[in-house]
């Protein structure tokens, strides 16, 4: 892992919040709106967030640090964590009456994806998952990979059997049924509006009952690991 090193100046007061926001403002015009500034655990170094990404910077906002903070003591990654919180999903707030579902086992526990038909990671992590245990997973369809995306989820959600439908393709490449006629397809449009709303720009992505969130598909071991953690937490 690629650590930055903070190089801090060495100032007489601190300029404040306002002057760290106006420094970093006038001088990395394309660093984009700096939504919040706190103090991190090291002294006279400060928190820099913008939408969901993490700097760091001195007390005047002088050093802009790329990279990630580590506490040495727990090995723990402050970077990541912070990121984890701010992308967090609400896990009880998802509609989930909009995904396609499916259950292996006992279903207790939960899992929500979402998907695009052609997308070959969302494939690969469908078979995978196939083999976890005592899982219900949730697939919202969210075709961002062009309009044979969108001709593809219309017919998964219109048909009669959307589970089955949805494996047939993912996993045996069985090409969904062409729906002729009408069919309500508002909760594609709600799955499209979801997606926006959390910033979700690429397929899979999970969302586990903790709200912890996921970018990428995750091996097995990895996606039971996950699912046993986040169980034992509340949702």
């Amino acid at each position: 892992m690629a650590l930055a090193t903070a190089i801090v100046a060495a100032t007489p007061a601190h300029a404040g919040e306002t002057e760290i926001r106006k420094a970093l403002t006038e001088r990395l015009t394309d660093l984009g709106k700096v939504d919040e500034v706190t103090k991190s655990p090291i002294p006279g170094l400060y928190e820099v967030r913008v939408g969901v990404e993490i700097y760091y910077t001195d007390e005047n906002g002088n050093y802009l640090v790329v990279g990630q903070l580590l506490e040495t003591k727990t090995r723990t990654n402050l970077t990541e964590a912070r990121v984890a919180k701010l992308t967090a999903i609400d896990f009880a707030s998802l509609p989930l009456k909009d995904a396609v579902v499916w259950k292996q086992g006992d279903g207790s526990r939960k899992l929500v994806v979402f998907a695009d038909p052609n997308c070959g990671y969302c494939k690969k992590f469908e078979r995978d998952a196939r083999a976890a245990k005592d899982v219900t997973i949730y697939t919202f369809l969210y075709p961002i990979l062009g309009a044979d995306s969108t001709d593809k989820s219309r017919n998964i959600w219109c048909a009669k059997d959307r589970g089955k439908v949805w494996a047939d393709w993912m996993i045996d490449g069985a090409l969904p049924p062409k729906v002729m006629g009408e069919c309500d397809t508002s909760a594609l449009q709600r799955n499209a509006a979801l997606g926006r709303k959390h910033k979700i720009n690429g397929t899979p992505a999970l969302v586990f009952e903790d709200g912890k969130r996921v970018p990428g598909a995750m091996k097995l071991d990895d996606l039971e690991k996950q699912l046993l953690a986040s169980a034992k937490k509340p949702g």
